[in-house]
């Protein structure tokens, strides 16, 4: 099969180009600036919020993988619509690229509670994203995993650079709510197989999967395994949401300040399935990697 990796030099798309290559595929990473990909993986330029520079690369294509993302972690430069620009446009123009192209296939990765009436900007796109793909006349299928983990990934630096804007050079780390919003770490070396087979089998076409991993994490429990893996001691003390709100509100407002008004309400609810999917690929929760396990406490 010949797929096309929108992201593919990214953080799972490194993880995903290397694993379709090493199954047998023919694999294209599709990047705005042609970074290294692992062996056997070529790499194209294009930027999917222009829809002449990705329309070479998406013709003649099987399939096509959606992973180009920002985070949801901090507030992107350019401001918030950005995530309207790069979610729900840079879909449309990969789906209409794709339908124009002949191709059959289409993953989207998409975010848990994407919802085009979300509460967050980053929300509300992936929710629009998922609307457009749905509406396509491709073969889809959509993936809503919880913070994905693993070498490469941002989620655990996040914790740390959390500490640094609330209390940078203190031994105490005054967490949002008290850091109890809740999480379902997956491991990208779980999740990419899953990717794999969704691509592979037809059982999964039309087909929207929530994933997680192992167990649920309260934010708390995160950072307490962050710093407990690093060996350093940390006290947390809860910064209660009202003030969360306004300093994130009143720093947002700074130039180079990396989280606004938009991360505060991302907080305000947890990031788990309601069901998980994983099943859906004959994997038990059980099996899959924890937090803790990579790194090395637990």
């Amino acid at each position: 099969m010949k797929v096309l990796v929108a992201g593919g030099t990214g953080f799972i798309g490194s993880y995903l180009c290397r694993a379709l290559a090493e199954g047998g595929h023919d694999v294209t990473a599709l990047s705005r600036s042609g970074s290294e990909t692992p062996e056997g993986v070529d790499v194209v330029r294009g930027d999917v919020t222009d829809y002449d520079s990705i329309a070479g690369a998406v013709e003649g294509q099987d399939a096509v993988v959606n992973l180009v993302a920002l985070s949801p972690l901090f507030e992107p430069k350019g401001g918030n619509v950005m995530h309207d620009r790069i979610h729900r446009g840079g879909t449309e123009n990969l789906v209409n690229a794709a339908e124009a192209g002949g191709v059959d296939r289409f993953l989207q990765l998409s975010a848990l509670g994407a919802d085009p009436d979300g509460d967050t900007a980053y929300i509300r796109a992936k929710g629009e994203a998922e609307e457009i793909v749905r509406r396509s006349g491709l073969d889809w299928t959509i993936f809503r995993p919880s913070v994905v983990f693993g070498e490469g990934g941002e989620f655990v630096s996040f914790t740390k650079r959390l500490k640094g804007m609330f209390a940078p050079g203190l031994p105490l780390y005054p967490l949002p709510g008290g850091g109890k919003t809740r999480f379902q770490p997956i491991h990208v070396e779980d999740l990419v197989p899953m990717l794999v087979d969704a691509l592979e089998e037809e059982e999964h076409v039309g087909e929207t999967y929530e994933i997680g991993g192992p167990e649920t994490l309260t934010l708390r429990q995160v950072t307490d395994l962050v710093y407990e893996a690093e060996r350093k001691g940390v006290t947390i003390v809860p910064l209660p949401m009202p003030l969360a709100k306004i300093g994130l509100s009143v720093l947002g407002a700074v130039p180079g300040f990396p989280m606004g008004p938009d991360q505060y309400r991302s907080l305000q609810f947890d990031n788990t399935t309601a069901d998980n999917d994983v099943a859906a690929f004959g994997v038990d929760p059980g099996e899959l990697t924890t937090l803790g396990a990579h790194l090395g406490v637990r």
